[in-house]
């Protein structure tokens, strides 16, 4: 495991303001891919690290940051918690990821460009003791090659994990790029339990999957076209059918790509994406992400997202009142 730190990640805290942040919420690096997840108390936003010199040539991405925060203003830098060199077989490219809890183990599923003994690009997961890790692969190989998914004249079409874990505790593995697909996870998370399945009802699917419930009903975002708009479908099983119901969010500023995490934290929720907008050496290779609120129709359906200059307030947990 890589263990050291760069300097610029060693403040203890990037603050944002005292009672609302600012759109993009960290400025001393670029930031991209979003994920979250909370954990006793606190979000911790897992993000791709964009270091390309300027806009003009392609991605440059090396490792995965980790910030924390209990409040969505004031977030605290831990720095890269997961660098490309922690897999073996992989040889370049760490794009997005996302993380979720398990009998008190934490499952990192990456994306990354393969060796050459299984060209194009490939999923991973990493296994910690905690949000923070330390981090290791779990499998010593990918969970998921592009010679498994031969339906696409691409060989970046296995990219953008998704998990989620029902609430009869099945997990389920999402991806893709230009087409979308899911797999069963079995109980011990590195592994495939049961086919690959192609979805079907997300028109314009380009990739950036991700999988959340509220109340009764599933929910399925993803980009679509390109310049890439966030649309979402609906679904009352995490297996489908899904019902796309429209653009959830427009092109982000000053980048192509999109690519979102939904939490609720504290009774509200949050959308929180990726823009080239907002920095003066922002751009599509060079983005950072933004938070900004999600709210419910009342029958489920989301309101498009309103992306700020402004961004969210701080959210902590009200305490009962002693007697």
């Amino acid at each position: 495991m890589r263990t050291l730190i760069k300097p610029m990640f060693l403040a203890l805290s990037v603050l944002a303001g005292a009672a609302q942040a600012a759109n993009p919420i960290f400025t001393d690096v670029f930031t991209a891919d979003p994920a979250a997840m909370v954990h006793n108390g606190k979000v911790y936003l897992y993000a791709g690290h964009d270091e390309a010199k300027d806009n003009t040539k392609f991605f440059e991405m090396h490792d995965w940051l980790v910030y924390s925060s209990d409040d969505m203003v004031n977030w605290e830098s831990h720095g890269p918690r997961l660098h490309i060199k922690d897999f073996k077989w992989a040889k370049g490219d760490a794009w997005a990821s996302q993380i979720i809890e398990k009998n008190g183990k934490f499952y990192w599923y990456i994306t990354a460009r393969h060796n050459d003994t299984k060209p194009g690009f490939a999923i991973g997961v990493a296994v910690g003791d905690s949000p923070l890790g330390p981090f290791k692969d779990a499998l010593g190989k990918a969970l998921i090659t592009n010679d498994m998914t031969t339906d696409t004249p691409n060989d970046w079409d296995d990219i953008d994990p998704s998990v989620f874990i029902d609430n009869n505790g099945q997990a389920y593995l999402f991806w893709g790029n230009s087409k979308p697909r899911y797999a069963k996870l079995k109980p011990n998370m590195i592994e495939l339990d049961g086919p690959i399945v192609d979805i079907k009802g997300l028109p314009e699917f380009t990739e950036a999957i991700w999988v959340h419930k509220y109340g009764d009903n599933y929910y399925l975002s993803y980009a679509m076209g390109f310049p890439e708009k966030l649309g979402y479908a609906m679904s009352k099983s995490i297996t489908g059918p899904w019902e796309y119901k429209g653009i959830l969010n427009e092109v982000a500023g000053n980048t192509p790509t999109n690519h979102q995490a939904i939490i609720e934290f504290n009774g509200k929720h949050y959308f929180i994406y990726h823009t080239g907008a907002g920095r003066p050496d922002g751009g599509q290779y060079r983005r950072s992400v933004a938070i900004d609120e999600l709210f419910y129709n009342p029958d489920g359906t989301i309101k498009r997202i309103v992306m700020t200059s402004e961004g969210v307030t701080a959210n902590k947990a009200v305490k009962p009142l002693q007697k």
